[in-house]
C-alpha cells in the first residue's frame, strides 16, 4: 500500500511507524493495537499521510486524552502560528528549563547594522544569538538560503560583540531552529562553520522532540480537550505552555468552557507535564 507524504513522494505504509509513535506518545500496548486495528480498517492505496494521521489521532483522542496529545505534538507546535512569535516563547521556554537565561525578540547592534533578533540565550560564558523560523506546514524544510542567512547576521553581531571586553571572553554561537526538518545542505554548511542546529528530529540525539519530551514542557496546542478557537484564545493572552495552565489553572477563566470542560482540560495538562 503506498502513502503519499508531505512533499507529494511516494512510500510504502509501514505500521511500525505508527506502533512507534503511539509508544512514544505513551499509549498502553492494548490501546496501540486497537487504534492501529481501527485505522487499518480505514486505508487505502495512495493515502495521504494527513489524512493518516488524522485517522490514528481520532482513534486514540477516543482512547487517551494524554497519550493523543503526545502524539499531536508535531501539528501542535504548527498550531502555534500563524505568526512565528509563540513558537519563539516556546523555544525560549525550553532553552531556560535547560539552564539558559533568554531574552526574546530583542534589536541588537550589529558591526554594520541592528538586527531583530528572535531569541538571545547565555550560559556558562557562552553568548548565543537564535533565529527560529516556524512553519505551518510539514513539507516546507529550511534549505541552506536559511543557514547562510542566520550565519551572516551573526558574524555581523558577534563582530560588535567583540568589541566589548566582558562579551569578548564568551563563546559565540549563532543557532538555526526550526520546527520541521533542515536541508542536507543545511545541515553540512551548518556543521561546516560551527552553528547550532536544532530541527524535529535534528540532531539525532538531541532533536527537538526529544528535548520536549525531557523536559516536560508541552504547548497547550497538545490539549486534545481544548477547541481550535480556545488554544488560540489562550496563545492570544501570550500562554503557550501547559505547565501555566498546571500552575495557574485560573488562565482557563477567561475561555468559554464549562466546569466539567475545564477540569478535563486541567487533568490533561497535568498529565502532559509529567517529565
Amino acid at each position: 500500500m503506498k502513502i503519499i507524504k508531505a512533499n507529494g513522494e511516494e512510500t510504502s505504509y509501514e505500521p511500525e511507524k505508527i506502533i512507534q509513535s503511539l509508544k512514544r506518545a505513551g499509549a498502553s500496548p492494548e490501546i496501540i493495537q486497537e487504534v492501529l486495528s481501527k485505522t487499518e480498517q480505514r486505508l487505502f492505496d495512495g493515502i495521504h499521510t494527513t489524512a493518516l494521521y488524522k485517522i490514528v489521532f481520532r482513534n486514540l483522542k477516543k482512547l487517551s486524552h494524554s497519550a493523543a496529545g503526545r502524539y499531536h505534538l508535531k501539528k501542535a507546535i504548527m498550531e502555534l502560528g500563524p505568526t512565528g512569535f509563540p513558537f519563539e516563547k516556546f523555544i525560549a521556554a525550553l532553552l531556560e528549563e535547560e539552564g539558559y537565561q533568554t531574552r526574546t525578540d530583542q534589536i541588537i547592534q550589529g558591526h554594520c547594522i541592528k538586527h531583530e533578533i528572535d531569541i538571545i540565550a547565555e550560559k556558562d560564558h557562552q553568548h548565543f544569538m537564535i533565529e527560529c523560523k516556524f512553519h505551518g506546514n510539514a513539507g516546507n524544510i529550511c534549505d541552506v538560503k536559511h543557514a547562510l542567512y542566520v550565519y551572516a547576521r551573526f558574524l555581523d553581531v558577534e563582530k560588535n560583540w567583540l568589541k566589548h571586553s566582558g562579551d569578548a571572553q564568551q563563546f559565540h554561537q549563532g543557532w538555526l531552529v526550526t520546527n520541521t526538518r533542515l536541508s542536507k545542505d543545511a545541515e553540512v554548511y551548518g556543521n561546516c562553520v560551527k552553528m547550532g542546529l536544532l530541527s524535529w528530529n535534528y540532531p539525532k540525539e538531541n532533536s527537538l522532540r526529544k528535548r520536549i519530551d525531557k523536559s516536560g514542557l508541552y504547548p497547550i496546542t497538545c490539549l486534545a480537550s481544548l477547541s481550535k478557537n480556545n488554544k488560540q484564545a489562550l496563545l492570544n493572552k501570550n500562554i503557550v505552555l501547559c505547565q501555566t495552565v498546571c500552575e495557574r489553572p485560573s488562565a482557563l477563566e477567561d475561555i468559554e468552557l464549562s466546569t466539567e470542560e475545564k477540569s478535563k482540560v486541567l487533568e490533561q495538562a497535568k498529565t502532559l507535564c509529567k517529565k
